[in-house]
């Protein structure tokens, strides 16, 4: 459901994204993880439309992102770590303006809010307006509102920024009840404990480069270690470093 093929993308002379070659299957929860300015957000970007590469090209739904947008992005969802609202809405008015933005009729708004409002538990905020709403309770409104059209794909970027632990517990099954329904997740996360949890495949970010992917247990057998997550992730990381050109341990000159 999403196909990315030799993705790469320049700011003048940084290469944030590096030639990028992944699949993610119909109902695969796949996260990324990596330190910061690793590429992650910029092939997300790169995903879902809103930059365009500078080589190579990604497929949603077998919908080119570049020459089929609106084919692509009707069967996508976005959420970015700080979403945008309109503050001057409500939470009710909200989800009804993005129902209708993917041409459901009311009765198919009426239908899913229903589902959703309760499992986000947002019942007490629904007509008050969203500027007065904590961070928490935004990124609740954000993630149901594009849960809204039942997309073939979602993507999210650190999905747990500003929850407690109650509303992170309510986020993670939820989109895990999605992913075994059927549901593309491409997700993007700081938290390894996070993506230990939830994902059925994890890729590792490294300067713009996959350099690793696959379940929990054969990225730990890659690293050569045991117990929690945590540890292969920093030793493929070292790993990659480490092999880059003019590093002393990759045998070429730093002259």
């Amino acid at each position: 459901m999403i196909e990315l093929e030799n993705l790469v993308k320049h700011f003048g002379e940084v290469r944030a994204v590096d030639g990028i070659t992944l699949t993610v299957p119909r109902g695969e929860f796949f996260a990324v993880l990596g330190p910061n300015a690793a590429g992650k957000t910029t092939t997300i970007k790169m995903i879902v439309g809103l930059i365009k590469p500078t080589a190579g090209r990604a497929r949603v739904a077998g919908f080119d992102i570049q020459t089929q947008p609106l084919e692509a992005r009707a069967r996508l969802s976005y959420v970015p770590d700080f979403p945008f609202l309109y503050e001057k809405l409500t939470p009710a008015e909200f989800l009804r303006f993005t129902g209708r933005l993917f041409r459901m009729d009311d009765a198919a708004i009426r239908s899913a809010s229903e589902e959703l409002i309760p499992r986000f538990h947002l019942e007490s905020w629904l007509n008050k307006p969203i500027e007065g709403l904590s961070h928490g309770t935004r990124q609740r409104v954000a993630i149901a509102s594009a849960l809204l059209h039942a997309p073939e794909v979602f993507v999210i970027d650190e999905p747990m920024v500003g929850l407690d632990p109650q509303h992170a517990r309510v986020v993670k099954d939820i989109l895990k009840e999605r992913s075994r329904q059927g549901m593309t997740v491409f997700l993007s996360t700081h938290q390894v404990s996070v993506a230990e949890e939830m994902a059925d495949r994890i890729g590792i970010f490294h300067r713009g480069k996959i350099v690793a992917a696959g379940t929990a247990a054969e990225l730990r057998a890659r690293a050569g270690t045991d117990g929690a997550l945590e540890s292969a992730f920093l030793a493929i990381t070292r790993e990659a470093v480490s092999a880059e050109p003019g590093d002393p341990a990759s045998g070429s000159s730093s002259s």
